[in-house]
């Protein structure tokens, strides 16, 4: 069959890698795509703002099945612009979609059927935010109410830094709309992981485990990114938590989501926090996480294709899901001046060795080709990935491979997978219900 995914970074470089693996796909395509999906797919023009036009690119190719990468497409309402057109695509309708697309919308959303979360507050303008500042003390999470790339939650230490992190909001529109309605949370302390799950709104097919590092700097310092890497290792949660994340976050997300009438049906990503009191709501996110998605899919054994066809037909429940028991890696090369304005146009070197390296698969994220030369065209520039039989050989392998490419100003954190090498020493375990919580809120 034809199949067409939407987008053009790492993470739609991951998924068109495990798309043709597949061989129920016949043709592949990618709208927009990028230097690195080309390899693998046909790259055609599209508007990811436009349903309409990502519909008459599906007409054109003639695709049975389609999936989305990216948040903005489902938030504007690609699926309901399909299914009006009577085609298969993976990903929820625009009315479920505001579980990612309006902060605001999810926080009450949990609070209405008792998803465990931090407490929270939403402000309409500068002056009701600050005032609402009170109620958290000094240290207070805030967070743009609407879409803005990963980039739009401040962790504020002082009461200073909260006002300067609410005028940059919702005075000086940093964010753009995305910032002109917040929401405040208390910080929570704990671990972050994240448990992603493909569903029908019924059936749930949980992805392996992984941990996103969105920090710019080792030790979880710096501002927040759209992620400056990942690794996937089965001893990031025991089954024990798992079945209590399954039971208290996901079954009362889907029950609730079933009974204001919001189908589901696609990836759904829950960013946690494992606190001392168990496992809290941090974000929720309606597709695959970037870059959670490289180390994730190097693990998948399954066929996805057959998965998402499953999925489709209403077969998901009984279709296992087979993983490789080996971790995975993967380290974010970005730009100088990432995450702010990136420095881009440096011409790229050694690319070549490092995916020669056995275990290894270099993802684009923000790169052209131009006359002959690959060049830095984004923030996130690549994401190298790698494998092996345990995690401290999987980020030996990734660190070795990273450190063959070269490029103006490239800068990347140290320490990705540095939480699970702890957890692997003498006396540590896999977090589960009633542990010491580790680490910091990322």
């Amino acid at each position: 069959m034809n199949v067409l995914l939407f987008g053009s970074g790492g993470r739609e470089h991951a998924l068109a890698w495990k798309l043709r693996e597949s061989q129920l796909v016949e043709e592949l395509y990618c709208a927009p795509g990028n230097v690195g999906i080309a390899q693998v797919a046909e790259c055609i023009p599209a508007d990811l703002a436009d349903p309409r036009a990502m519909l008459e690119v599906a007409q054109q190719v003639k695709a049975p099945l389609t999936l989305v990468g990216p948040e903005l497409p489902l938030v504007a309402g690609v699926v309901d612009e399909f299914e009006r057109a009577g085609l298969t695509i993976i990903g929820p309708p625009r009315a479920s979609a505001q579980l990612e697309g309006s902060k605001a919308f999810a926080k009450r959303f949990m609070e209405r059927h008792r998803i465990p979360t931090a407490r929270f507050e939403v402000a309409e303008d500068f002056e009701a935010a600050v005032h609402a500042l009170d109620a958290f003390g000094p240290q207070v999470v805030i967070k743009a109410d609407g879409l803005a790339a990963g980039k739009g939650v401040a962790l504020a230490a002082t009461h200073e830094e909260a006002v300067a992190s609410l005028d940059a909001m919702m005075r000086q529109k940093t964010l753009g709309p995305a910032g002109e309605r917040v929401v405040m949370e208390e910080r929570l302390a704990g671990e972050e992981i994240s448990f992603i799950i493909l569903t029908d709104g019924k059936s749930v097919a949980p992805l392996a485990p992984s941990q996103d590092h969105k920090a710019a700097f080792d030790g979880d310092l710096g501002p927040n990114t759209g992620g400056m890497g990942a690794y996937s290792d089965d001893s990031i949660i025991s089954p024990r938590l798992q079945e209590q994340i399954l039971r208290t976050i996901v079954g009362p997300t889907l029950s609730g989501l079933a009974a204001e009438a919001l189908p589901y049906h696609g990836f759904l990503y829950f960013g946690l926090m494992l606190t001392a009191e168990g496992p809290k709501v941090l974000e929720y996110n309606v597709r695959l996480g970037d870059p959670e998605t490289q180390p994730t899919l190097m693990r998948m054994r399954t066929d996805l294709v057959e998965l998402l066809q499953a999925l489709a037909e209403g077969r998901l429940g009984g279709l296992p899901v087979h993983w490789s028991p080996n971790p995975s890696v993967c380290v974010v090369l970005a730009s100088k001046g990432y995450p702010g304005k990136p420095d881009t146009g440096k011409a790229i070197t050694g690319f070549d060795v490092a995916e020669s390296l056995g275990g290894v698969k270099v993802f684009h994220a923000g790169t052209v080709f131009d006359d002959g030369r690959l060049l830095t065209a984004g923030g996130r520039v690549l994401d190298v990935t790698a494998t092996a039989e345990n995690l401290p050989a999987a980020i030996e392998r990734v660190y070795a491979a990273a450190g063959k490419i070269h490029f103006e100003g490239m800068h990347y954190r140290r320490d990705i997978g540095a939480k699970g090498l702890r957890r692997l020493r003498p006396g540590g375990s896999a977090p589960s219900l009633g542990t010491n919580p580790r680490g910091a809120h990322l």
